[in-house]
């Protein structure tokens, strides 16, 4: 009886490669009677599930029926059977969704445009399905299970073997982080538990008495965690003005650093607003204008300038916008050579992978000659911003970090059915006007409430009390397996983190913790004995919220092994399968351009090749599959030989890409495959596969590095051609005929 593995197609250049591995990857399980089944959860495969029901019948996406995979995926996650290996998405900021809605459309999907101000109903209506794909939307569905991320043991060796840079730095760097100190979501926020199960609805009440629902009544379980927060958006735009003044007074570049894909709907709107008062003069001289054009300040500069081009005004316009640039200070770059700044789009600049990259750069971002220049980092909230300034200033004070000694800072994350994901659900809102927004309970009681003014952001969170529980186990087994100290990092100023302590305090009893180092400490105090003892060659648990897991798991691994796409990301669920995640996919469009300008991805698979042997792993353990063993400990010891031969893709033509990084993999697992002593049927198998690979191993990477520079089609950017994709991505065809032939 066959065993099935789920395969997620994604986006951009995860995608890319999947196009060389997989065909590698099924022919090897097939000889142990496992499935590959892929189900596309990519951005436009999102879209034309969102809008299933009004494609015409019949109609197709990627060779097959539109499907909803995601909602698929989901409830297979609540099944024991489950083994889903899972890479990066899109987690779409609104500019996104729209070209991918233009080129679904080009293709022929009669889709609608996205309506950005929804004039009637049936606008309304799109406009939702559409807000359910944006952002976050996969993450909550999957993750019905906490996290368990680390760096394997072989990447830790290989970067302290061959180290990487984390700059210079020393005290007199005038880089920071400004947050504001007060009206933040951190300031302002309200938590209970539920002491019984009910119902909550979210309500806004005006000012002059009138109710509007906001939500309708959704289910709270006992036990529950629920909050209520707002950051006032009159307190941010001051902010934003007086960090832009003292930046320009301090020399030093000015920048923002949101996470405008997650936090989908609060993280565009603050990114709006350092748009907005950056170019204040602009935004107010042409209101009417900007109003004319559908010019959302949320959307970004880049947005801007496409919506301003062959209006009359368009040069006028752009005159003005230069006087802003002169007159504050300057601002950090994404792309210096094309002159694109940290405020043109959204979701160029992502937290997690923004701040890591300036730490390694000695705390400097590209300014606009294309150098490196200190920075103003401007975090507003204050939840999580005070890990990257004790970050910063540890920086400062002891140097920066050494791969070749640092110890290693392995996350156990709270994320189960949708724990802490600020941002990404149905209880976000953006104030209409002055009033109170709340929550109430079936009984009409308001459990929460926040006063608000027009264009304030409230936004609430919940954390149900199983997930909890799981996560606590989860930390304490590996602390127990590991035998590592662990800290949870829990702030007692903040209302939402004092709720959730009471239950790891009462659920830390129900384990074994004799001999363990576990402890709890506000994020602050957490990052500075952690960073501390990475400094002193030691390991230590982070035990956090979802939110600080993906900062965490970037920001770390970036200082340890030079990126966060080879660690190992587990995600035991709680109904008893696995969901196995691979790599970060922040890099993902540059790696693309890269790609179509050169015909050189540099996307590293090695996270895929991780989460595939654990996923291996589960169907050894879930259906006692000698075979599905055999292939996950010689996968294991390829992944060693990749490592240790330095076969990983290089960053620049004329050398080894992604695809000759698939050659070597099924090179090294085949003959490990051949030489194992546990399968002689497999050995027999393999032998012949390991010995042909090795044949021909300089003809075939000859042929790789031939196939490089010159210019690809892949007939789209989101919806890239089957036919193209595999001329590109397949080009050696002495290599295919071997797998093929397995």
């Amino acid at each position: 009886m066959n065993t099935k593995i789920y395969y997620t197609l994604t986006d951009e250049s995860p995608f890319l490669a999947t196009q060389s591995l997989l065909p590698i990857v099924s022919a090897f399980a097939k000889t142990a009677d496992i499935d590959i089944e892929t189900k596309n959860i990519s951005l436009p495969g999102r879209i034309l599930a969102a809008f299933a029901d009004t494609l015409p019948a019949g109609t197709m996406f990627a060779g097959k029926p539109v499907t909803d995979d995601l909602t698929f995926l989901g409830k297979l996650t609540l099944d024991a059977s489950a083994n889903i290996i899972k890479l990066p998405n899109i987690s779409a900021s609104v500019p996104q969704l729209k070209a991918a809605i233009a080129e679904l459309q080009k293709n022929g999907y009669p889709l609608p445009d996205y309506p950005d101000a929804p004039a009637n109903d049936e606008e309304k209506a799109v406009r939702a399905r559409y807000d359910k794909v944006k952002g976050s939307a996969v993450n909550p569905v999957l993750r019905q299970g906490n996290s368990d991320r680390r760096a394997p043991n072989a990447v830790k060796n290989y970067a302290r073997n061959n180290p990487h840079s984390n700059g210079v730095w020393n005290e007199s760097v005038k880089t920071h982080v400004a947050s504001m100190n007060a009206n933040d979501f951190y300031g302002n926020e309200k938590s209970i538990t539920l002491a019984d199960a009910d119902t909550f609805k979210i309500e806004f009440v005006a000012a002059d008495g009138a109710v509007t629902e906001l939500r309708a009544a959704k289910p709270l379980l006992k036990g529950e965690i629920l909050d209520a927060t707002v950051l006032r958006m009159a307190e941010l735009e001051k902010f934003i003005a007086a960090q832009m003044v003292d930046a320009k007074a301090k020399g030093v570049l000015f920048s923002v650093h949101l996470k405008a894909t997650m936090m989908k709907v609060s993280d565009p709107v603050l990114f709006g607003a350092f748009v907005r008062v950056f170019f204040k003069d602009v935004f107010v001289k042409y209101a009417d204008l900007f109003k004319e054009l559908g010019i959302d300040a949320n959307n970004g500069l880049g947005d801007l300038y496409k919506r301003l081009e062959g209006n009359a005004k368009e040069a006028e316009v752009r005159a003005a916008i230069e006087k802003c640039f002169e007159a504050g200070p300057d601002l950090a770059m994404v792309d210096s050579a094309k002159g694109i700044t940290n405020l043109h789009v959204p979701s160029d600049v992502i937290i997690d992978a923004s701040m890591p990259a300036m730490i390694r750069n000695s705390g400097c971002m590209w300014n606009k000659e294309g150098k490196l220049q200190e920075v103003k980092a401007c975090i507003p909230d204050r939840c999580y911003a005070g890990i990257y300034d004790e970050a910063i200033e540890f920086c400062k004070k002891n140097g920066a970090f050494d791969p070749k000694t640092m110890g290693t800072v392995p996350n156990v994350g709270l994320m189960a059915q949708g724990a802490e994901e600020y941002g990404s659900h149905d209880k976000t809102f953006i104030a209409k006007g002055k009033g109170v927004i709340r929550a109430v309970n079936s009984k009409g009681e308001v459990l929460l409430q926040q006063d608000v003014d027009a264009g304030d952001i409230f936004r609430m969170c919940q954390a149900k009390d199983a997930p909890v529980r799981d996560w606590v186990k989860l930390a304490v087994t590996r602390a127990r397996l590991s035998n590592t100290p662990a800290i949870f990092w829990l702030d007692p100023n903040r209302a939402h983190d004092r709720e959730l302590q009471k239950k790891v305090e009462a659920y830390l009893p129900e384990h074994d913790l004799n001999g363990l180092d576990v402890k709890i400490m506000s994020p602050r105090e957490a990052i500075k004995a952690t960073m501390t003892r990475a400094k002193a060659g030691l390991d230590t648990i982070s035990v956090t919220g979802n939110v600080m897991r993906d900062y965490l798991t970037d920001l770390f691994p970036i200082l340890e092994v030079g990126t966060s796409a080879k660690m190992l990301s587990i995600v035991p669920l709680m109904a008893g399968g696995g969901l196995f995640e691979t790599g970060a996919g922040g890099s993902a469009p540059k790696q693309v351009q890269q790609f179509i300008a050169e015909n050189y991805l540099r996307w590293d698979s090695l996270g895929e090749y991780f989460a595939i042997a654990v996923s291996f792993e589960q169907v050894f353990l879930s259906t006692g599959n000698k075979k599905a063993k055999v292939l996950a400990d010689t996968l294991d010891a390829a992944n060693g030989k990749i490592l240790e031969n330095n076969r990983t893709p290089a960053r620049k033509i004329g050398e080894l890409d992604n695809r000759g990084s698939h050659f070597y993999l099924a090179m090294y697992w085949a003959r490990a495959l051949a030489d194992q002593k546990d399968d002689a049927a497999l050995a027999a198998k393999f032998a012949p596969v390991a010995t042909a690979l090795e044949a021909k191993e300089s003809e075939i990477i000859a042929a790789f590095a031939k196939a490089q520079g010159q210019l690809v089609d892949i007939g789209g950017y989101y919806i890239p051609k089957a036919e193209l994709l595999k001329k590109w991505m397949r080009p050696v065809e002495m290599f295919n005929q071997v797998i093929d032939g397995i």
